[in-house]
């Protein structure tokens, strides 16, 4: 899916829901201009950023990357999958593995973190999902609220999502992490 079109697919669902760049932007804790950006397919954004956008819109995040109806069987043969999403340039792409159902609250994705020499982001990331990890191919540091964890093929990992963290590559071999997005329900008092 193009980031044209994911854009496009926000702003129609907020216009839709009468909500202004800036409440989403606010409830977000981006930008109004990074929102706008994204809207007019101007910029990529960070699947961190597209999942708090999907949460204040109510709305799964593979509503926004998938375009195919809901379905009970998501068959997904490996030619007919997007094969990345994103800029590499904010430290990895991804390739959506399923489009689940608006009721299911798990977003298959595998994440291809960008080899050493070409990765430029520092900053880390945060959500609402949790957040299950398992090391496909390659080495990556895994940053994770002040910590440091290295994890090779193999590794599992699982934590909350609203923790700041980061893939960080190791070396110029990159790595593919079989990423699984939770959703968890918060109680409101």
């Amino acid at each position: 899916m193009s980031i044209d079109h994911i854009g496009k697919r926000i702003k129609q669902l907020r216009l839709r829901q009468k909500k202004t760049q800036q409440q989403i932007a606010d409830e977000c804790n981006i930008s109004k201009s990074l929102l706008s950006k994204i809207e007019n397919g101007q910029t990529s954004s960070a699947i961190a950023t597209l999942s708090k956008i999907s949460n204040a819109l109510d709305v799964p995040l593979t509503w926004l990357l998938e375009d195919d109806d809901e379905k009970n069987l998501v068959l997904l043969k490996k030619g007919d999958r997007q094969s990345k999403v994103g800029d590499e340039h904010m430290g990895y792409s991804f390739e959506l593995l399923a489009n689940r159902s608006p009721y299911t609250g798990v977003e298959p994705t595998i994440v291809h973190v960008t080899p050493k020499d070409t990765n430029l982001r520092e900053e880390m990331y945060t959500h609402s999902d949790d957040e299950f990890i398992y090391i496909l191919k390659g080495t990556i540091k895994l940053a994770y609220d002040d910590d440091e964890y290295i994890m090779e093929q193999g590794d599992t990992a699982y934590f909350t999502g609203t923790k700041p963290h980061l893939f960080i590559p190791v070396d110029n071999e990159g790595a593919e992490v079989l990423t699984l997005f939770i959703e968890t329900e918060m109680s409101v008092n």
